[in-house]
């Protein structure tokens, strides 16, 4: 019995160990994970993905590992998609990111790149091999062939290396039409001429700029041949439009132009005029696109200051960036650098309607409350209602699927006191009461925007009640204004009460003289309730039932209230105009005799 005890427990600590994979070797590990898997015991097989997991292999090793049984590394990749354990596919999927990693690292090794630019002068196979290498490097090769280029020591090697330039293939686009801005005549030769034989379109625009603005013959007419080669028909677009649907391309994170799908993040490629090189700023692949697309946007400013559809879209693009939720921006950006908004707000009015158009095409909610926000702070009614050809896109706005953007632009329009009639006027007003009764969710809405946005909204309608607009009719909003008065929230209870003083409504006025007589309510919530209701009565006379007349009445008399909230309450006493009778008996009750 108790050797089966003592075997018991031997067996367990070795189920145990071969759970944990402990005091075995990454590569044992990782077979024994692919081992047990196979055999369809996941229990164990979790167990020594846990432990190469643990491990924090170096993704280099685990990648050799992986390649000395091409047959596991399959099953693998199909175990990720077909595993009939969720907790084993993830685990599955975890290694092969590792691996994955392993593989970029080992192609993009600046040491292995500079042996394969030499080796692509030794012999005809030397060459191929180098080629194909370089061409899995792909962006991260060009610096090294171009400072090759650029070295006079090198000459020697310059064919060869010429001739494998184009064979990197599209990644190489983005590195060699930075390297455009280069002055080395040579060097911006043969970039241009690569670019030609890569025969992707999206180099066209640098090429275009070319034609447009060197000053030599010689590098406008390398351009021309190789556009002719890319695409013969962009010869006659400028440059400007070319870039903005480069830019567009980008926005919309077309496949054509993504980053390496294995690398960790995006590379924005830039010449150093100083060093006489290529430099990059590598960058999350989460807003990867959108600063692409801002950079298209500048060139294409760049290539004709009148081009405004490129603010429009810079201006989106940044918003959209921003929405990634990346935490900062890249350095290239600099210290000083505004956040969109900022930008946005400095902006024409034209641009940023450009920019909201889009978005409410796309759907994106971020973008268009960025836009919305930047309207509301600098323009007018007459910039507000601006039409893009048939469409207005502000008013659009009040109709979006997102509460924030309807709420930001019925607060933007409600703001500018509009004067001239339109048909979503009754829709401002929907979304403005919307927002006071606003409640928070686990969704878009914390309870601290909820209350943000109930307050902008409670003051917007109080200044469209005060100046009377005509255009807003804010009597739709009564039963949400009547609500609001009651709100836990003194600021809004109190704009929703000025609010109701000039709606000509017996239940608006009673709802006012409610919160002014209710005792739950502070001092500072009931006395502006009461000027309220002197405002309501100056503008729509009395219209209380007897029992409310009688509560202010009670409180006027009372000797203990607060003196401020006894005079307040006289006020709108008086201003209701009472029958003389009522004055008489506040009279004689005062009397000593």
């Amino acid at each position: 019995m108790f050797n089966k005890k003592i075997a018991a427990f031997i067996l367990a600590a070795g189920l145990c160990m071969a759970g944990t994979g402990l005091s075995q070797t990454l590569e044992e590990n990782y077979n024994d994970f692919l081992h047990y898997t196979t055999i369809g015991r996941f229990d164990l097989s979790k167990g020594f993905a846990q432990a190469v997991l643990e491990s924090n292999p170096d993704p280099v090793e685990l990648l050799d590992i992986s390649k000395k049984n091409p047959q596991g590394y399959e099953f693998l990749l199909k175990m990720k998609e077909i595993a009939p354990d969720k907790e084993l596919a993830g685990l599955a999927g975890k290694i092969l990111d590792i691996i994955e990693q392993g593989n970029f690292f080992r192609r993009t090794d600046p040491a292995i790149i500079v042996e394969e630019v030499k080796r692509l002068n030794t012999t005809d196979r030397g060459w191929l091999i180098a080629v194909k290498r370089l061409r899995d490097a792909g962006e991260y090769s060009i610096p090294f062939m171009l400072d090759a280029l650029a070295d006079p020591s090198r000459e020697a090697e310059f064919e060869n290396i010429v001739r494998a330039l184009p064979k990197v293939g599209r990644d190489a686009i983005r590195p060699l039409a930075a390297s455009l801005q280069t002055e080395n005549i040579k060097l911006k030769s043969q970039a241009i001429i690569a670019l030609g034989e890569i025969k992707y379109p999206q180099a066209a625009a640098y090429l275009k700029y070319v034609i447009e603005n060197d000053s030599s013959p010689e590098m406008q007419e390398l351009a021309s041949k190789s556009m002719t080669k890319i695409d013969p028909a962009a010869l006659r677009i400028p440059a400007a439009q070319l870039f903005y649907q480069l830019a567009e391309t980008y926005y919309y994170h077309s496949e054509s132009i993504s980053p390496a799908e294995d690398a960790p993040t995006g590379n924005i490629w830039f010449w150093d005029s100083q060093e006489r090189k290529l430099t990059r700023e590598a960058v999350a692949k989460d807003y990867f696109y959108e600063l692409m697309a801002m950079r298209c946007c500048e060139w294409a400013l760049k290539a004709d200051g009148k081009f405004g559809p490129a603010i429009g879209l810079w201006i989106a693009s940044y918003f959209k960036a921003e929405s990634a939720g990346v935490e900062n921006m890249p350095e290239y950006f600099g210290p000083d650098h505004a956040d969109a908004l900022v930008y946005a707000t400095t902006a024409g009015v034209e641009y940023l309607h450009q920019a909201l158009a889009r978005a409410i095409r796309d759907k994106n909610a971020y973008v268009a409350l960025g836009v919305i926000e930047a309207l509301g702070t600098t323009a007018g009614e007459k910039s507000l209602m601006y039409r893009l050809g048939m469409e207005q896109p502000l008013v659009q706005a009040l109709s979006f699927d997102n509460k924030m953007v309807r709420y930001s632009a019925a607060i933007a329009i409600g703001s500018a006191g509009p004067t001239d009639p339109f048909a979503e006027s009754k829709l401002v007003v929907a979304n403005l009461a919307g927002a006071i009764g606003q409640q928070p969710d686990t969704g878009e809405m914390s309870e601290e925007i909820v209350d943000s946005y109930a307050l902008r909204a409670a003051t917007v309608m109080s200044e469209l009640a005060r100046t009377r607009n005509i255009v807003i009719d804010l009597s739709l909003a009564q039963t949400a204004l009547i609500n609001a008065v009651k709100d836990k929230r003194p600021q809004i209870q109190i704009l929703a009460g000025q609010t109701l003083a000039h709606l000509g409504s017996s239940n608006a006025q009673r709802a006012i003289a409610e919160m002014a007589l209710d005792s739950n309510n502070s001092g500072e919530v009931r006395i502006a309730a009461f000027n309220s209701l002197t405002t309501s009565a100056k503008v729509n006379a009395n219209m209380l039932p007897e029992v409310a007349i009688d509560g202010i009445y009670t409180l006027i008399q009372s000797g203990e209230i607060d003196p401020e909230l006894r005079s307040a309450a006289a006020a709108a006493y008086g201003a209701l105009n009472l029958p003389s009778e009522k004055a008489k008996e506040l009279i004689l009750d005062q009397a000593k005799s």
